[in-house]
């Protein structure tokens, strides 16, 4: 329940602190004087938007602390445990709002993002405001209110989700189909290269190791002449070689290291190199005989050269990356490809799609269709209540499941008998302001006892009903608050008389500047301000007597 609720610099309030009765308890005070600011900024500590108006003029900041007791709300303790926010039994939702309209929050003196206020504040309060009969005739508020009464709001969720589910594969579908189309074109010149480039039988590094061998093949009678010379020269000229000097250059060093040991070394170097000499006047041997010149594998390597050079020019990469090029155009052509299957996956998705939302908005048309008998008989009880005592209401449901949407099959419409022996009608048609106002209550006050949250706010529901039925109106919040905390703004004394405390709204004017305060009345305060809702500014013996014993009544219902 809310406990106390504290604001400072909020709209034209300076500072204001409120500690609240754990049934009911009543707002009243001339038009005007800001009997729901302190509703409105109960709103701020919940979450909802907040601006830069709402701080009052000339203050840096406004700000608003709301105090809970949450000790018997398991729902809200295990959201604070999941959150790691909870602390002992109470919970402090703060709101600080900064004249640019930035604002901050916290729980529990933890800094939050304003949605987890609203999060939790939707565990713990229920705001139902002076505008609701307005919403009354809106398809998409009946139905919500329905759903919301018979505890179907998941379900509704669950079917809403199924159809976007259903309705995004379809619209994936004809997106692949339609790119399909687009890329047939594409993937006719993918393939062909694909199978020229296939058809060309490419090898890793292949361009590299030809364009080597064309080289060689090239250039082959130079290197055969040039490799023979050099052999000649080395080892095989019988008119002296190379090998021949070296020789006799060890003959003669061999006799002076005998005499001076320090050749020893000159002579091992020399010795050395007369052996690699030998082995590569082998080598040159050897390249020189196996030397292929071969015009017919120079012509076959021509022509595969000048075949990779113009597969590489026509799509402009290197020779050597042909390869890679294949394995691209390949992946791509792939996936092109792969839409024909996703074309079948798609489609068998979106029939599972299709039966998954049919089987959820039949189940929520049974149990709307269930819910709607209750609320019909419910708020036909709570109309009569309300001195309407021929009225008739019917919650009309009219299902097709050849005309879906994502709120299911069904279409819902209030249907209203202000008068015995009208015929039903729906609301919009039928009920004048007065009678609009009190159908709205009848239904808020049904609503609210199906509601889990222990606080429940009524601001001024009761516009528009006056007399008899504004006692009735008092006498049902006042059974409401037998199980959960009821606060009404009101202006009616028949229903601010059934509050177990009253407070009082005063407006007045401090160096030149608006300010609004709220007070608990005593009992004699709360007789005087009966009696001025009762008579007007002039309060007189008769009509203070009338607030007595109108007091007196309410207390004792």
């Amino acid at each position: 329940m809310l406990v106390s609720i504290a604001i400072k610099n909020f709209a034209i309030v300076r500072q204001l602190e409120v500690n609240w009765h754990q049934a009911m308890t009543t707002i009243t005070g001339e038009t005007g004087a800001g009997k729901s600011i302190a509703i409105d900024a109960l709103a701020q500590a919940l979450g909802e938007r907040s601006d830069a108006s709402m701080v009052r003029t000339g203050a840096d900041k406004a700000e608003v602390i709301a105090s809970f007791d949450v000790e018997n709300l398991p729902l809200a303790i295990e959201w604070l445990k999941d959150q790691d926010l909870l602390s002992d039994n109470d919970c402090i939702l703060r709101r600080v709002i900064s004249k640019e309209g930035r604002s901050k929050a916290y729980i529990n003196g933890t800094p939050v993002p304003a949605s987890q206020l609203k999060s939790l504040g939707s565990q713990l309060v229920s705001i139902h405001g002076q505008h609701a009969h307005t919403l009354l005739t809106k398809p998409d508020f009946q139905r919500n209110l329905l759903d919301e009464f018979g505890g179907s709001t998941e379900l509704s969720q669950q079917v809403s989700y199924a159809y976007k589910q259903w309705h995004e594969k379809s619209r994936q579908l004809e997106t692949l189909k339609q790119q399909q189309e687009e890329f047939s074109a594409q993937k006719q010149l993918l393939q062909y290269q694909v199978d020229e480039l296939v058809e060309a039988n490419l090898v890793i590094d292949e361009y590299s190791e030809i364009e080597k061998e064309h080289q060689r093949l090239h250039h082959g009678q130079e290197l055969l002449s040039s490799s023979l010379q050099a052999l000649d020269l080395l080892y095989e000229n019988e008119d002296g070689n190379a090998y021949s000097v070296l020789q006799n250059v060890m003959s003669t060093l061999n006799r002076s290291a005998a005499i001076d040991d320090q050749l020893s070394q000159t002579v091992e170097l020399l010795s050395t190199a007369l052996i690699q000499l030998e082995e590569g006047a082998g080598e040159l041997r050897n390249y020189s005989d196996n030397l292929d010149i071969n015009p017919q594998r120079l012509s076959e390597i021509e022509i595969r050269l000048s075949t990779l050079v113009d597969l590489a020019r026509k799509h402009q990469v290197e020779p050597n990356d042909l390869p890679a090029k294949l394995q691209s155009l390949t992946e791509e052509l792939e996936s092109l490809s792969i839409t024909d299957e996703k074309l079948d996956v798609l489609e068998v998705e979106i029939d599972q799609a299709k039966v998954q939302y049919f089987e959820l908005a039949q189940k929520l048309t049974t149990v709307r269709t269930k819910n709607a008998a209750k609320l019909t008989i419910e708020i036909t009880k709570s109309m009569q209540s309300l001195n309407m005592a021929g009225a008739q209401f019917e919650l009309a449901i009219k299902s097709d499941d050849s005309s879906f949407s994502k709120f299911g099959f069904d279409s819902v419409e209030f249907l209203v008998s202000a008068n015995q022996g009208q015929a039903l009608q729906p609301l919009a048609k039928v009920a004048s302001g007065g009678e609009l106002s009190r159908i709205s209550l009848a239904i808020q006050v049904i609503i609210a006892e199906k509601v889990t949250t222990p606080t429940l706010l009524f601001d001024e529901v009761d516009v528009g009903v006056s007399g008899p039925t504004a006692s009735a109106v008092g006498r049902l919040m006042k059974s409401l608050s037998k199980n959960t905390q009821v606060i009404c703004v009101t202006h009616l004394p028949q229903v601010a008389s059934f509050g177990q405390q009253q407070q009082f709204v005063n407006k007045f004017n401090v160096n030149n500047a608006t300010e609004t305060k709220m007070a608990l009345l005593t009992e004699t305060e709360r007789v005087d301000e009966l009696a001025r809702l009762l008579g007007g500014d002039i309060i007189s013996d008769t009509t203070r007597a009338n607030a007595k014993e109108l007091l007196a009544i309410a207390q004792a219902a």
